[in-house]
């Protein structure tokens, strides 16, 4: 009879747990603060100012985000490749990390709604310039070279099925060189351990501009992917009033402000069907 006791106040105990799991936007209404785990290293989405201010375009929207909860915003600086581990686990209530959405990564969180679109393009060595003539840009001609991109990141799976195809055509591979950071990578070309760094356009664009003696941007590959958040997979109450509100900026006109402000150009996002199939 001891022994039935004990393992229904374990199940009650463990079924209270879920429950509290399940609720976390009653639990950020409740303690007034949302916690987010973010990697500022991705202008002009999420970064850090001269002032150590993490600031940017997705981090405008999260603030929004916040207020319309009536909550403050406490970010937790985390790795990019320990984003979805450590939202999964609990770590913080929710991440703030632009992530491209795709098949792999819905199985595992749930994706509000997006806020914007990317493209990957290619940065190189103005002086090296003469490798990436042909017009468009192709993957056969990053064949053999050595590319620089985020580890975990999309633009790194878009590397390694680039291999995948050139392997096809008999072709030499992209030497891949996975680092933590944007910078790392650029650091990566500057110091000719890479020949291209490949990341979002938005992304690459500022950096170009910084460096116009020094650093070109030559041009687009792969197919383009909606960018978004993303909760656990019974955060649904959460899900929902995060993309809800990114709708209402939408409708509102805030979202294309703050597009133009960060990313030079306007997108509409769509509130479904949004998620590639595999």
């Amino acid at each position: 009879m001891k022994k039935i006791t004990l393992l229904l106040a374990a199940m009650l105990t463990l079924g209270a747990s879920g429950l509290a799991q399940a609720d976390t936007l009653a639990d950020i209404k409740a303690s007034g603060k949302m916690t987010v785990g973010i990697d500022p290293t991705f202008p002009p989405y999420e970064y850090t100012n001269d002032k150590g201010e993490i600031i940017g375009y997705s981090v405008s929207i999260m603030q929004s985000v916040a207020k319309d909860l009536g909550v403050k915003l406490d970010f937790q600086k985390t790795a990019f490749n320990g984003i979805i581990p450590g939202l999964i686990s609990g770590s913080f209530n929710a991440e703030g990390s632009s992530l491209n959405v795709n098949a792999e990564r819905a199985k595992k969180v749930l994706f509000t709604v997006p806020y914007s679109k990317t493209v990957n393009g290619i940065l190189i060595r103005k002086d090296e310039a003469g490798k990436f003539s042909a017009k468009p840009l192709s993957i056969e001609s990053l064949a053999g070279l050595r590319g620089a991109a985020k580890s975990t990141s999309v633009p790194e799976q878009l590397l390694k099925t680039f291999n995948e195809t050139l392997k096809s055509k008999g072709l030499k591979p992209i030497e891949i060189i996975s680092v933590d950071t944007l910078d790392q990578t650029v650091s990566a070309l500057m110091t000719k351990r890479a020949d291209f760094v490949i990341d979002d356009i938005a992304v690459l664009a500022p950096v170009a501009k910084k460096y116009p003696a020094k650093l070109s941007q030559v041009g687009e590959v792969g197919p383009s992917q909606w960018m978004a958040w993303a909760t656990r997979k019974d955060d649904v109450a959460l899900n929902k009033a995060i993309s809800d509100h990114i709708l209402a900026m939408q409708k509102s006109g805030e979202l294309a402000k703050l597009q133009q402000q960060y990313l030079g150009t306007t997108i509409v996002v769509p509130a479904d069907n949004f998620i590639p199939q595999e």
